[in-house]
């Protein structure tokens, strides 16, 4: 296992209710997609990371990836970036360059990226009473 000051910055692929669902979004090939992600943190020599989740919330957004930093980013700062819409081959690219060059803290992302980008749902403790 790696020590925390060498954490990768990390793509959190949401595959839970809507998202990477084909009955959401059939013209999607989210296996693909997720393989690709998945290659290219393999090829890159420890510095990217990915990992799959339940659902992350903005259902209304899917598929979702969540962004998070590397042990660099954080050091300066840097807190997870979410990204929504994340449904093309454009959209991957974006992600994987973002996070090739170091992701939130170290790198800005795209124009393009920037525009997919979506709030953190509130944690449950935060969510206003109903």
């Amino acid at each position: 296992m790696r020590p925390f000051a060498e954490r990768p910055c990390t793509l959190v692929v949401c595959r839970g209710c809507c998202c990477g669902s084909p009955r959401k979004h059939p013209g999607v090939d989210h296996e693909g997609q997720l393989a690709r992600l998945r290659d290219a943190a393999d090829a890159s020599g420890g510095r990217m990371a990915v990992r799959t989740s339940e659902c992350l919330g903005p259902c209304g957004q899917a598929n979702v990836v969540v962004v998070q930093p590397s042990a660099e980013g954080r050091r300066r700062g840097a807190r997870a970036a979410w990204f929504g819409w994340v449904l093309d081959d454009d959209a991957t690219d974006d992600i994987l360059a973002w996070a090739a060059a170091g992701g939130p803290g170290v790198a800005e992302p795209s124009p393009a990226l920037e525009l997919q980008r979506v709030p953190a749902p509130l944690p449950p403790s935060r969510r206003p009473r109903v």
